[in-house]
């Protein structure tokens, strides 16, 4: 561990795709390499690494380093709502605190009224329908996403976590393929990069679908259409939740009159607007 944080260090590498800090890579590189259980820490570090899991640990982080590939794609899987979860580059890395409002039962914002459905928009890994059927009982679940290659990495996700019966996988441009349904929850992470931005991020994203993070010279194309369809498929009383990254000033000059409430997260991570139903209606 103290070698990789080392090397990774001294790299100038870009964090945030699952992890934050050189240490944090470290340890999903490490106990990837050895075949540890992420269960097993902190009790782990104490244990000694043989010469064959040295090497092991040796030619991930060197590909880390050489390739700029985030560790998640080396080790082909993360965790999202303490969920462990598949990635490939077929699909975007999670991230989104929107995590920590799923944990939560979307509270205080329902104010006790139970969530029996949700849309999630641009599933890709399908990591936030897992997350909202792992976390809320009997729960029915609709996700969505354009690209088929996300729907098969998603698909095994519900498999590995036994969630088949209850999320709905869907080819669907935004609402397409759920015309006239309605839920208490429709969430999404969409694309919000504006194209200009592109080329200028990190080399660590280079890997991830631009599908997944391009949305039009503004990066609101995407916001834009989820917003103006909401009310079509919110059940009264729901909410509707985006995440919006950088793009928080760019939402509140476009959308001046729409009440919106940005929510904060005890685990960091914010620019995640939420919008109710009966708000929707007025969406311009």
């Amino acid at each position: 561990m103290d070698w990789a944080v080392s090397r990774l260090h001294a790299a100038d590498l870009h964090y945030g795709h699952g992890t934050d800090s050189a240490i944090d890579e470290a340890g999903a590189l490490v106990f990837h390499a050895l075949g540890i259980p992420h269960e097993a820490a902190p009790e782990a570090y104490r244990w000694a690494a043989t010469g064959s899991g040295r090497r092991r640990v040796m030619a991930l982080v060197q590909r880390r380093i050489r390739e700029r590939v985030p560790s998640a794609y080396l080790t082909g899987r993360t965790w999202f709502a303490g969920l462990e979860i598949e990635v490939t580059p077929a699909v975007l890395i999670p991230r989104s605190p929107i995590a920590e409002l799923i944990e939560a039962g979307f509270e205080p914002w329902r104010g006790g009224l139970p969530v029996e459905s949700v849309l999630e928009i641009g599933t890709g890994s399908g990591c936030i329908a897992v997350a909202c059927a792992a976390w809320l009982p009997g729960v029915r679940v609709d996700a969505v996403d354009l690209s088929h290659a996300a729907l098969e990495v998603a698909a095994r996700n519900l498999r590995r976590h036994g969630l088949q019966g209850r999320v709905r996988l869907v080819q669907s441009d935004v609402y397409g393929g759920v015309a006239g349904k309605r839920y208490d929850i429709v969430v999404s992470n969409p694309p919000y990069v504006p194209s200009a931005e592109m080329d200028g991020l990190p080399p660590e994203y280079a890997d991830e679908p631009a599908l997944a993070l391009e949305a039009g010279p503004t990066g609101l194309d995407v916001v834009e259409r989820i917003l103006a369809g909401a009310s079509r498929h919110l059940r009264p009383g729901g909410l509707l939740v985006v995440e919006v990254g950088s793009l928080r000033e760019a939402v509140e000059r476009r959308w001046r009159s729409l009440p919106l409430t940005w929510l904060q997260f005890q685990r960091g991570g914010g620019d995640v607007m939420l919008v109710r139903a009966e708000d929707c209606a007025h969406v311009g």
